[in-house]
C-alpha cells in the first residue's frame, strides 16, 4: 500500500463526507450530462427525422437503469462478495459476451463493438473493463494473503486478464478500451503494493505495444495529426476536420461561453457533437468556466474515492475503491485530452456526459463498487466504539483476575487452617495419652 495510504481510520465521518462529496459530483455530472445531451444532440436528431428530446431521453432511461444498478451494488452487495464465486459468474459472462460480438456483433463507426439483443445495443466492452479490474484485485489479494501460490497467479492472470484483453484488442481493434484496461490494472497493482521496478517494466512493455499500435495501422496512425490538423492533406477537411472544429468550438466559447443552447458547431459541423466530442460543445457554450467545472467535479470523484480506499477495511476494498475511481476519472481525461488536441482521438465516451447507454450504465456500476466498499468501511466499529469494547474487555478481564484470586486466597486459607484445628482436636480427644508419653519420657531419661 502507498505510504500516503498508510494510516488508520479516523471515523465514519470522513467517510461520509467522501460519500457525499462523491455522490454530489454524480448528481452535478449527471444533471449537465442530461441538458448537454439535448442541447448538443437535438440538430441531429431532427436531420434523423426524429424529436429533438430522442437523445435525451434515452439517456434518461439509461441513467435510471444505472442508478438501479448503483443502488444495488452499494446498499446489497458487499464488495467482499465479488472475492468469490460472483467474480468468476461476471467474469464468464463478459467473455462470453465479447465471443458473440466476435461472431454475430453489428459494426458501427469503423468497428464491430456492439451486440443487439433486440430491444438494446450494448458494448460489452464496457462492462469488461469492470470485470477485468475486480478479478485482477481478487487474485492480488489472495496472492498476497498466501491463499494463492506464484504459479497459479500467473497462470490465472494470463488466463484471465491477458488473454481476455489481448482478444478484445484483435476483434474490435479497439485500443481505446485496452488503454483504459491497462490503468484500471496498473493502478490496482499500485494499491496493491505491487514492486516499483514491476510497476516499471510493465510500464515499457505497455509504452512499447502503444507504439506498434498506433504507427503499425494506418487509420491509428493517421491521428497522430492531432499535432497539426490542418496538415491532412486535404487543407482540414481530412482527418483533422472533426478536431479544428473542436478548436473552433473553444474559442468561439471564450471564458463564459456563447449561452446554454447557442452552440454553432453542434449544427452538424462538429461529428459525434452529442457523444465523443461533448466536452466541445460543453466548452463553446459554457465557456472556459464550465468546461473546469466538469474537470473539477471528476477530481472531485477522484479525491472521494481515494479517501473511501483509504477507509477501507481490507487491501481488497482499498483496491477496489481507488482502482474503479482511478479508472473512470481517467477515461474522463482521456476524453478531454483528445477533445482539447492533446492526445490522438481513441473514441471513448466522456463519461456521465456522453450519449451512450453501455458506457453509462458501465459508470454508474464503478460508482457502485466504491459506495459499496464506503460502506463497508461504515460497518466497522469507529475509533471510539472500538475503545470503548476494547475498555469494556479489560474492565472484565480485570474483574475475572480478581474473582479468581479472591477464590484461591479463600482456598489457601482454608487449607492452613485444616491442620491446626485437626491437631488441636486430636489434643483435646487424647489428654491422657499425651500426659502418659510425656511421665514416660521423663523416666527414660531419669534411669539414663
Amino acid at each position: 500500500m502507498p505510504a500516503w495510504f498508510a494510516s488508520t481510520t479516523s471515523g465514519r465521518a470522513d467517510t461520509r463526507v467522501a460519500q457525499a462529496v462523491l455522490l454530489l459530483c454524480v448528481l452535478a455530472l449527471t444533471l449537465l450530462g442530461l441538458v448537454m445531451i439535448y442541447s448538443a444532440g437535438s440538430p441531429s436528431a431532427l436531420s434523423e427525422g426524429e424529436n429533438a428530446a430522442s437523445y435525451v431521453l434515452d439517456q434518461l432511461k439509461f441513467t435510471v437503469l444505472g442508478v438501479i444498478a448503483l443502488v444495488i451494488l452499494w446498499r446489497f452487495i458487499p464488495y467482499n462478495a465479488w472475492g468469490g464465486i460472483f467474480v468468476w459468474i461476471i467474469w464468464a459472462v463478459s467473455v462470453g459476451l465479447l465471443l458473440m460480438v466476435a461472431v454475430s456483433g453489428s459494426r458501427a463507426l469503423g468497428a464491430t463493438r456492439w451486440l443487439s439483443l433486440g430491444f438494446i445495443s450494448l458494448q460489452p466492452s464496457e462492462f469488461f473493463k469492470i470485470t477485468v479490474l475486480l478479478m485482477f484485485a481478487r487474485m492480488l489479494y489472495d496472492y498476497q494473503s498466501g491463499s494463492m501460490s506464484t504459479q497459479a497467479f500467473f497462470i490465472q492472470l494470463f488466463c484471465c486478464v491477458v488473454a481476455p484483453i489481448g482478444f478484445m484488442y484483435v476483434t474490435q481493434s479497439d485500443l481505446g478500451t485496452t488503454l483504459i484496461c491497462f490503468v484500471g490494472l496498473v493502478a490496482v497493482a499500485w494499491l496493491g503494493e505491487v514492486p516499483k521496478r514491476i510497476l516499471v517494466g510493465v510500464l515499457v512493455v505497455f509504452f512499447v505495444f502503444g507504439l506498434i499500435a498506433v504507427f503499425g495501422t494506418g487509420y491509428r496512425s493517421d491521428r497522430m495529426l492531432f499535432m497539426n490538423p490542418w496538415d491532412d492533406g486535404e487543407e482540414g477537411y481530412g482527418n483533422g476536420f472533426q478536431l479544428i472544429h473542436s478548436f473552433y468550438a473553444f474559442a468561439e466559447g471564450g471564458l463564459f461561453g456563447v449561452g446554454l443552447g447557442n452552440s454553432r458547431e453542434k449544427y452538424l459541423y462538429l461529428p459525434e457533437a452529442e457523444t465523443d466530442f461533448i466536452f466541445a460543445v460543453v466548452g463553446e457554450e459554457l465557456g472556459l468556466v464550465g468546461a473546469m467545472v466538469v474537470v473539477a467535479l471528476f477530481m472531485g470523484i477522484l479525491w472521494a474515492s481515494l479517501r473511501i480506499a483509504r477507509m477501507a477495511p481490507d487491501m481488497f476494498g482499498l483496491m477496489i475503491a481507488g482502482g474503479c475511481g482511478i479508472m473512470l476519472v481517467a477515461q474522463a481525461f482521456l476524453n478531454i485530452g483528445c477533445v482539447l488536441g492533446m492526445l490522438p482521438t481513441t473514441g471513448k465516451p466522456l463519461p456521465f456526459l456522453s450519449s451512450g447507454g453501455s458506457s453509462l450504465i458501465a459508470t454508474f456500476i464503478l460508482i457502485g463498487l466504491i459506495l459499496s466498499v464506503a460502506r463497508g468501511a461504515d460497518l466497522q466499529p469507529s475509533v471510539y466504539e472500538q475503545r470503548r469494547a476494547d475498555l469494556r474487555i479489560v474492565k472484565t478481564h480485570n474483574s475475572q483476575k480478581r474473582s479468581a484470586s479472591t477464590n484461591r486466597s479463600t482456598s489457601r486459607a482454608s487449607l492452613s487452617n485444616a491442620p491446626y484445628s485437626s491437631r488441636s482436636h486430636a489434643t483435646q480427644s487424647h489428654p491422657s495419652r499425651t500426659h502418659g508419653q510425656t511421665r514416660s519420657s521423663r523416666q527414660r531419661r531419669s534411669r539414663r
